[in-house]
Formats: C-alpha cells, structure tokens, sequence
C-alpha cells in the first residue's frame, strides 16, 4: 500500500468551504502515479520498455466530502493484475482513520510509442505486491449509454490546461466539464466513469446528457465516438 498525506486548502475548495470533487480525484490520480516509486522493479520495467500506465475506468462513492483544513490520507493498492490491466483500490481517509471517498479503478499498461495495449512480462506482474480487495460497492466498469433522450450541448474545446505529461487530456478533467452540466443543486453521491479514446489538445469534446432513474449519464464525444462517459448518482 501507498499513501499521501493532503490537507484540504483554500484553492481545493467549493465556495460552501467543501473539497471540490474536482480535487479529491486529482488527490487519488497523484496517489495512485506516485504508487509506483514503492514497486522499484515495476519502475524500472515500465522506462526501459518505455511503457505508461493511464486509466480505463473508475468508480467512486462518496461517503463524506470534507471539509476546509482537515487533515486527510490517501491510500492506493493493487489488488488484481492481468498481463494488461491492473486492478486498484484508491481510498482516501479522514483523520479519525473514515473513509471519505472509496474508490476502485482499472488501468491498462500501454506503448508510449503508439498507443497499444502492451502486455506486462510475468515476472514483472509477479513481483507485484498484491493486496486484499477493500470493501465497498463494485459495479460494472462498462457504462451504458441510452439510446434516446439525450440532451445536446455547445462542443466544449480542449485547452492546454487540459493536457497532462501523457499529452492527452488529464482524467480528472472529463470529470470538471461533466459537472458543470449538472443541475447547481444535484448532490453526487456516486461516480462511474469510463474511459475510451484519449482527448488531445484541440479537440472538440461533444456533450449528451441523459437522465436516468437516479441521476444522470454523460458522454463527451469527439466526433461522435465517445472520448468518455460519466455516471453520476445521487
């Protein structure tokens, strides 16, 4: 297991004083990259091979959002690999040891060179420190979109902003263009997000949003193929 320690402060914040989601998934993303300095073997592979490890899918509920200044803990550990997609639960704790936010993602190993999935050799996913499975709620990571009724918004652009050291657009931000589409006093209590053709500087992400029986679905769409879809439940 990995762990960082965050404190919430002023420029993670909502304006009700409250961690933006925004931020809390930012939190997890950092925990979940820097996790990799603990598996020094898997380091070494991943550069020599010239190899990246970029994010399928996840799912998150939230069991509190935390306020400004408290002290908070993020924890990540593996707990399933396949020769090309590892499995993480990515929780982050208050400071009486309580779950804030429960947490599990899929990731898949790919070639920086072009983009493939490439597999893991076994004796680098066997050197892996494999963990129990935290409990919480596991659903499908496939995320099915309706097929009517969708709502269609104005092309939301890709700025630089946008774009982390992978050059393609940072996860966390599908998830900042998917909220502001959210009625103001929708209450998100539960997140699913599925990941299926990276973003790149320039491109114009298209939005759907669907209602569905207890929140709803968006899809951000590059050329009518979904870049991502999000699942927000109350």
């Amino acid at each position: 297991m990995y762990s960082l320690n965050y404190k919430v402060t002023t420029s993670t914040c909502d304006s009700e004083g409250k961690l933006k989601l925004f931020s809390a998934l930012q939190m997890m993303q950092d925990c979940s990259e820097m996790w990799i300095d603990s598996e020094p073997q898997v380091k070494e592979y991943f550069t020599r091979e010239n190899m990246a490890q970029l994010l399928a899918s996840r799912q998150v509920e939230i069991m509190r959002v935390p306020n400004f200044k408290e002290e908070l803990t993020v924890t990540t550990s593996v707990y399933g690999m396949k020769p090309m997609f590892g499995f993480r639960n990515t929780f982050i704790y208050d400071a009486e040891g309580k779950p804030c936010y429960r947490t599990w993602s899929m990731g898949a190993f790919v070639d920086k060179a072009n983009g493939k999935l490439k597999r893991v050799d076994d004796a680098v996913a066997n050197s892996l420190l494999i963990e129990p499975q935290l409990e919480m709620n596991y659903k499908d990571r496939r995320i099915i979109l309706p097929k009517e009724g969708g709502k269609a918004f104005a092309p939301i652009q890709v700025m630089r902003a946008d774009i982390d050291y992978n050059r393609h657009v940072n996860n966390a931000n599908y998830i900042r263009m998917a909220m502001e589409l959210l009625p103001e006093d929708f209450i998100i209590k539960g997140l699913r997000v599925e990941y299926r053709v990276a973003a790149k500087l320039g491109d114009s992400l298209t939005p759907t949003l669907f209602e569905i029986e207890n929140g709803f679905v968006i899809s951000l769409a590059i050329s009518n193929e979904a870049s991502a879809i999000v699942e927000f439940t109350r």
